[in-house]
């Protein structure tokens, strides 16, 4: 395995660009752009997923579907199965800010403020069940 490979599998560098990628979220909210906040709050739930998951003994794989990545992480922790709905539509935020042609959204501040408090608390959640 390469250094960088297993750089792949430290939880905390994973939890250390999830942080990074929240407040980006909430820096882009705060000045009136909810599809970047939006796309970086999907990053930042997929990155936490992805940490925790790796402290478990889960093999990195390439996943951006979040639903995906929380029906491994439930199996561990089934308190945050309760973030289901949360996880299935910010997914659509990836896929909005990469291929827009599929998808056209208006996403408003108030939708993407709403569902970064929900993800804050996935987020509690997961580093709680660390």
């Amino acid at each position: 395995m390469k250094d960088k490979d297993k750089e792949s599998y430290v939880p905390q560098q994973w939890f250390q660009k999830s942080d990074l990628d929240m407040k980006r979220s909430e820096i882009l909210i705060n000045n009136q752009d909810p599809e970047g906040a939006a796309f970086h709050l999907q990053q930042s739930i997929e990155k936490s997923l992805k940490g925790y998951l790796i402290s478990k003994g889960w093999k990195l794989q390439r996943i951006h579907d979040l639903e995906d990545l929380l029906d491994y992480a439930v199996e561990f922790n089934r308190e945050i199965e309760e973030f289901r709905t949360l996880c299935q539509e910010v997914t659509e935020y990836y896929i909005e800010e990469r291929y827009p042609i599929l998808i056209s959204s208006a996403l408003t501040e108030d939708e993407v403020r709403t569902k970064i408090g929900k993800a804050k608390e996935l987020i509690l959640k997961i580093m709680q069940g660390m």
